[in-house]
């Protein structure tokens, strides 16, 4: 964790560029008369991801529908690079003289991890927005138990005030961790269990045919789990988002 790895920002950047691009050519050559059936399928995501988020953010901000739709739509591309066969890309790499290619940006604990930070930079922004400089302070130190300061009772306000710190803390620190290990896990494991479906059923022609089959079962089931989790990380960044957000 923590180094920077070249083929996994790549994919990274390649992906979310090819994301702005067709979102881009869509908006560009839209028409209400005779849409195109790509169009249809844009429209149907940006709908699916406004009422999501209407329905879950409870703040106002003009930011929040599109940064969903960008976090489910770029998930969702480095997600389904999984399904392309694990040696094509890399075999292709080699031939370019490129020894190692990882194509999943996902299955990359670096990327993963660098999305939560940002989605953890934002929640500290919008809850400084919120609620004013000194609101993470408090939301740290006054719950889940509230200290009183009046009578004998505030002898003990700053041992309460320094175990809500610590529960807190925790809780603060396990959303970016939760939201880059979750996607991170699902993701490297499916990885896997292709890899190893792949290495099960090399041999003669019979077996493997019997792994293409294999690879084809899983591959169907896999693109729920791609589109899940896509949905997932999106939701609880908007999730994450409307409570920084909101007020009492």
């Amino acid at each position: 964790m923590g180094a920077i790895n070249v083929d996994s920002m790549f994919w990274s950047v390649f992906l979310g560029l090819t994301f702005c691009f067709m979102f881009w050519r869509v908006a560009r050559k839209s028409s209400t008369e005779k849409p195109t059936k790509f169009q249809a399928a844009i429209e149907i995501i940006v709908e699916m991801v406004d009422a999501s988020v209407k329905d879950t953010f409870h703040g106002t901000s003009r930011l929040i529908a599109p940064l969903g739709l960008t976090v489910f739509v770029w998930v969702f591309l480095m997600n389904v690079m999984d399904l392309v066969p694990v040696d094509w890309i890399p075999e292709l790499a080699k031939l370019a003289g490129i020894e190692y290619m990882k194509v999943v940006p996902t299955t990359d604990v670096n990327v993963t991890f660098g999305m939560s930070i940002a989605v953890f930079i934002l929640i500290l922004i919008y809850t400084h927005k919120a609620k004013g400089p000194t609101a993470l302070i408090q939301d740290l130190m006054l719950h889940p138990i509230a200290p009183s300061f009046k009578g004998p009772a505030i002898i003990a306000a700053p041992f309460i005030m320094a175990f809500n710190l610590v529960l807190e803390l925790v809780a603060l620190f396990a959303k970016p961790l939760s939201l880059s290990l979750r996607l991170f896990g699902n993701m490297f494991a499916g990885e896997l269990i292709f890899i190893l479906i792949a290495v099960m059923f090399s041999g003669n022609l019979f077996v493997a045919a019997m792994g293409g089959i294999a690879h084809l079962g899983w591959a169907i089931f896999h693109l729920l789990i791609v589109t899940l989790q896509a949905f997932i990380f999106m939701m609880l960044t908007v999730v994450y988002l409307s409570l920084a957000s909101e007020k009492h």
